[in-house]
């Protein structure tokens, strides 16, 4: 028998419904909260699911919104405002996934990829809900990151009762959520684990990892032992441990086993699964994580029923606990869920808030204005120019650092070229790329490529980002001119010596550099672990650095045409 809570809010008085258990079509039973009005009437529901935990969802209740770099910033508590959810007359339903928390169940490998379907366990959750008395039949469903992937997974399966969804910032490309340009990123074992302010998942002893349930024993001494030959991977304790001590890291454990794209990531990645989904989807994103942004708007070119795509300014982390698109998704959902013509069908497609200028345009398409990619070349001087260098390699010498392992320094080696000041506003919108020629003395390094946007008065601000692993460099038939695009199916070491041509993806990003700024990129092969952008994001949101050291030449020279080529706004589509 569910419990029946009261709790005061600001005036409101919410009626919470705890410890509800959920049959799944296996028989096991997951675990929810449900929140809502004191009325005793049927209302509509949005459905909060994911591995973090009920319980701590409940702060929303009692924590006020906390913004990066606040060290009381728990990024797991995102499954929106509870009491704003209740003051519009919604139910918010938040239950603990398979196998977390005080669900039934094991979970087995990242997003339960070796289990029942987390979107087929969402369908049960969602079906059971419209069938309670305090539900009308109509559900949606809420939260951010892990909370917005489990929207996507839900939908795919089209369970009758869910209307629509709204979901913002969240991951769907299962791959690139830990592997940027091969290079990988340690913000998903904060989120799995509790490191750096985040809680980590509500597991207790139920969670498995699906290469240790897939493999036998010497064929897993194998692979680790593979992955421990990997310098990046054998300089980092924490990644020595993990191979050599999975209990307790089986997610994580999946994850650095698999450095590869392929059917391990693909076979429920949310973007392939999203051309099943025909209910209403809005996707909100805000910059400054490009790859999410990459990812919301491939999932926005697959859905296939009505959509929007609503592009944020920087910073790109919101508050925790999760307050932010809270207007905006409520006139989502009041007009689908509640049928009330509010015009919000009316609107452009796409909205996209461009930095700099700092104003919104809309359109019905992504990018929102017709583009031409154009390329500036590097320089010697640390010069970017419209016109490619004349002299050759003899007289146009590379440019180069040295990079030695950080576990013998802290300093990270920056090469910067950087464009005149702009004379007039010059607007960018979309993916670009930068084409590296360089020279290495090592089988493998990372490219890390970060654009500023400088002021006159030196401040500056992180537009978009590039990371290529020398190793993963081939690129596959979907590229086009500023849309170059990696498999990362293989690994294929460098010949040191040999200059090659690195193609790295700049992240899609929105910019006006105006009169006075000018735009500098930063090229190393590891990230600074602390400056004005990375004190944004959690603390363990860096990327795998560089084991060996490495020598870099680079090359932009009259055979080595060394640029990047970036998307120019050249009309307006806009509404």
């Amino acid at each position: 028998m569910a419990e029946f809570d009261t709790f005061e809010a600001g005036g409101q008085t919410i009626h919470i419904r705890k410890h509800l258990r959920v049959p799944m079509r296996d028989g096991i039973e997951l675990a929810a909260d449900a929140y809502h009005g004191v009325d005793d009437r049927p209302r509509p529901a949005l459905v909060a699911l994911s591995p973090y935990g009920k319980e701590l969802q409940a702060l929303a209740l009692t924590t006020p919104p906390q913004r990066r770099p606040s060290p009381m910033w728990d990024g797991c508590i995102e499954a929106g405002d509870i009491a704003r959810v209740v003051a519009e007359d919604y139910v918010h339903v938040i239950g603990d996934i398979r196998g977390s928390g005080d669900s039934d169940g094991e979970h087995i490998g990242n997003y339960n990829a070796g289990g029942v379907s987390l979107g087929q366990d969402a369908y049960d959750f969602i079906e059971w809900v419209a069938a309670q008395p305090w539900c009308d039949g109509n559900v949606g469903m809420i939260g951010i990151s892990y909370f917005g992937s489990m929207q996507v997974l839900a939908a795919a399966e089209r369970p009758p009762h869910l209307k629509a969804i709204f979901v913002s910032g969240g991951h769907y490309d299962f791959y690139e959520t830990t592997y940027h340009g091969g290079i990988m990123w340690f913000m998903p074992r904060a989120a799995r684990e509790g490191r750096g302010g985040d809680s980590g998942w509500a597991f207790t002893d139920r969670v498995k990892s699906r290469m240790l349930e897939t493999y036998t024993p010497e064929e897993i001494r194998a692979r680790v032992a593979e992955r421990l030959a990997d310098p990046d991977v054998a300089a980092w304790p924490n990644l020595v441990h993990v191979l050599n001590y999975p209990k307790h890291h089986e997610a994580w454990f999946d994850i650095v086993t698999n450095e590869l794209d392929g059917d391990w990531y693909e076979e429920r990645n949310p973007i392939n699964l999203a051309r099943n989904i025909d209910i209403p989807v809005y996707l909100q994103i805000d910059q400054g994580r490009g790859w999410t942004m990459d990812g919301t708007i491939e999932l926005f070119h697959a859905l296939q029923g009505p959509k929007k795509l609503d592009i944020g300014p920087y910073p790109p982390m919101q508050s925790r606990p999760f307050i932010e698109e809270h207007d905006t998704m409520f006139r989502w959902y009041d007009h689908w869920l509640k049928g009330i013509d509010n015009g919000i069908m009316d609107e452009p497609a796409v909205t996209v808030f461009v930095e700099g200028s700092r104003h919104r345009i809309t359109a019905d398409q992504w990018p929102p204005k017709n583009i031409e990619h154009r390329a500036l070349y590097l320089r010697p001087r640390g010069k970017l120019s419209t016109d490619p260098e004349p002299m050759d390699t003899r007289y146009a010498a590379p440019d180069g650092f040295y990079q030695a392992p950080l576990t013998v320094t802290d300093k990270v080696e920056i090469l910067k070229w950087e464009t005149p000041v702009f004379a007039e506003p010059t607007e960018m919108i979309g993916t670009g790329a930068a084409h590296i020629f360089a020279e290495i003395d090592q089988p493998d390094t990372n490219f890390i490529l970060r654009m500023w946007d400088y002021a006159p008065t030196g401040k500056r601000q992180l537009i978009t980002t590039g990371y290529l692993k020398a190793s993963h460099r081939e690129l596959d038939e979907r590229t086009t001119e500023g849309d170059p695009h990696h498999p990362h199916t293989r690994a294929v070491p460098v010949e040191p010596g040999a200059i090659e041509e690195y193609v790295l993806r700049l992240y899609p990003f929105a910019n006006t550099f105006m009169p006075g700024h000018k735009l500098v990129v930063e090229l190393s092969n590891n990230e600074p672990l602390a400056d004005e952008h990375n004190a944004l994001l959690p603390p363990d949101a860096f990327h795998l650095p560089v084991g060996r050291p490495v020598t870099h030449k680079i090359y932009r020279d009259a055979a080595h045409h060394s640029r990047l080529v970036l998307p120019f706004t050249t009309g307006s589509t806009e509404n």
